[in-house]
């Protein structure tokens, strides 16, 4: 099964104090990397969320934003350090009867002073709002799957085109490939008649055509080549993630290609060589964005 690693997903839950968001978006990427931002408070189930995300995605870099709307979410409560209040009074008046200062300590006094009351604020973490959190997630990593599959099934259709286009010539080297031994041999029989007027050595000629042949024989390429094609093919319709499995039969692939290239010794075979490379570029290109 063809899988892009590009996608994105949004999902949305809510209760009577709580509404999350949650966007998740992956691109291509050699490993499965999860990175999540959220607020501090949900840190202890950032594991949860991971494992929610790999039962969808088995490769691809992917990137989850989690926010959080709700009058719950903070909770503020006033501390007051009643001691240190009485002790800051008593010094007041102490010091206005020892030195002689007048005037009155008011409430306005003590609310200027941050170190006799302030107001303290915690972050909610309970067990609904986490269970929002992952039903968010879920929801958008669900969609993001159905993107990447959408995306793999116009993959494999550019895939398989060009796997279409590679077994033409393939099929066009194994028609040609016999007819080079041939057009060698023409051109030494040609050149000895030219040299020996019309005279031939046989065993000489036939001596150098056999180490031709030898040389610049591309049966066993083509032969691997073909085989290459069609576990291509299979592995496009495999259950497991197949993306690393793919790059590697491409190289393979582009391995027989350069043999073929520089054993062939011949301008028309050549020329398909550097026409099959451009394809396995292409197809290279496309097997980077498969899961």
């Amino acid at each position: 099964m063809v899988v892009s690693m590009t996608g994105f997903g949004r999902g949305r839950a809510e209760s009577d104090f709580f509404i999350v968001n949650a966007e998740v978006k992956s691109v291509n990427h050699r490993f499965t990397e999860i990175n999540i931002r959220m607020p501090r408070q949900l840190l202890k189930i950032e594991d949860k969320i991971k494992k929610k995300l790999n039962q969808y995605i088995r490769r691809g870099r992917s990137e989850v934003y989690i926010n959080i709307e709700g009058a719950g979410l903070i909770t503020r409560k006033l501390q007051v350090d009643w001691k240190l209040i009485d002790e800051y009074y008593q010094f007041i008046e102490q010091a206005k009867s020892r030195y002689g200062f007048e005037g009155k300590v008011t409430l306005q006094d003590l609310l200027l002073r941050a170190d006799l009351l302030h107001i303290e604020e915690n972050e909610a973490g309970n067990e609904e709002l986490e269970n929002l959190v992952l039903s968010a997630t879920e929801e958008a990593v669900i969609l993001l799957k159905q993107m990447r599959l959408a995306e793999g099934a116009v993959l494999k259709k550019d895939l398989l085109a060009i796997i279409a286009q590679l077994e033409t010539h393939v099929k066009e080297l194994q028609n040609y490939a016999p007819e080079v031994v041939q057009l060698y041999k023409d051109r030494v029989l040609k050149r000895m008649q030219e040299f020996t007027g019309g005279q031939v050595d046989e065993t000489r000629l036939l001596t150098e055509v056999a180490v031709f042949a030898e040389k610049a024989d591309i049966n066993e390429e083509i032969t691997r080549l073909t085989s290459h094609l069609e576990q291509f093919v299979q592995t496009l319709n495999e259950a497991e993630p197949i993306g690393r499995k793919l790059d590697f039969i491409v190289q393979e692939m582009n391995r027989e290609v350069n043999t073929i290239g520089s054993k062939a010794n011949d301008a028309k075979i050549a020329k398909k060589a550097v026409e099959m490379k451009s394809l396995l570029e292409k197809l290279k290109e496309q097997v980077q964005n498969i899961e």
